[in-house]
């Protein structure tokens, strides 16, 4: 997608803290982070968002959860760890390219609205 924030990171276009990346996904510190560790994991194929995750197949989607568990154990999230993805405008969806926060490194609060 040609204006889309993420593809642009995703074609090194915009610089970014990479702290994975595999075949089908690729994940970066946020640069303005909710929590101590707070990491971005999205997919390489550009969907929008939940709404669209159709577009992705069942090893590209499936593939982003294990990530999300692989970065967590890399980042000693060993205590715990919260996983969000925003869709669309009314969740505060900033970036309309899928994504997941990856936050942890405190407690977090029990209610999430």
């Amino acid at each position: 997608m040609e204006n889309c924030l993420f593809c642009k990171i995703l074609a090194g276009e915009i610089p970014s803290s990479k702290v994975y990346e595999d075949e089908f996904v690729y994940a970066f510190r946020d640069i303005h982070p909710q929590a101590p560790t707070h990491i971005l994991v999205i997919p390489k194929k550009h969907v929008a968002s939940m709404a669209e995750v159709d577009g992705l197949n069942d090893l590209e989607l499936a593939s982003c959860l294990r990530a999300i568990r692989l970065i967590a154990k890399q980042e000693k999230l060993d205590s715990g760890f919260r996983v969000v993805s925003n869709c669309g405008p009314d969740a505060c969806q900033s970036v309309p390219h899928l994504h997941f926060h990856i936050l942890g490194g405190r407690s977090m609060e029990e209610t999430m609205a």
